[in-house]
């Protein structure tokens, strides 16, 4: 059996054009995000995905919405807000009904169900946020959040 050569990390030539993947904002987002996953599905209740609890958490808020709207609103597209209400539909956890400012439309609302799990995983979100933001001082925190939302 072959063995394989060991491979020299060369970090003076990364260095000497510049371009360090550690450094790079796509790349720490993508871990950050992976970590955060990690603890959400970990912890989240009712087996909901992100988009799932967002779509959800925003209708909490905002009450109901046309499945358009709500997409935009959770920056999702038209085909991926329309797969996520259909899976909570059939969970029963958001119905449909008539738009109160367009009768022409539907609006997404949650049902008893869905906002009875809306209200334990928004519980559950804060302390899931709790625990990715626990490596950071409170300043921190607050710096971190405030220059992500500068960024979106």
């Amino acid at each position: 059996m072959a063995r394989r050569p060991k491979l020299k990390a060369l970090p003076e030539a990364s260095a000497a054009n510049g371009y360090l993947l550690d450094d790079q904002i796509g790349f720490l987002l993508r871990v950050a995000m992976q970590r955060h996953t990690s603890i959400f599905m970990s912890q989240m209740v009712g087996d909901l995905t992100q988009p799932q609890f967002a779509a959800m958490a925003k209708l909490l808020e905002v009450g109901p919405c046309s499945q358009n709207h709500l997409g935009r609103l959770i920056y999702l597209d038209a085909s991926t807000i329309k797969g996520i209400v259909d899976r909570l539909q059939l969970r029963g956890l958001v119905a449909t009904c008539d738009d109160a400012t367009d009768k022409r439309r539907r609006a997404v609302t949650l049902t008893d169900k869905g906002r009875r799990a809306t209200e334990a995983a928004t519980s559950v979100a804060s302390k899931i946020t709790k625990k990715t933001l626990a490596p950071l001082t409170g300043e921190e925190q607050k710096a971190v959040l405030k220059l992500l939302r500068k960024l979106t």
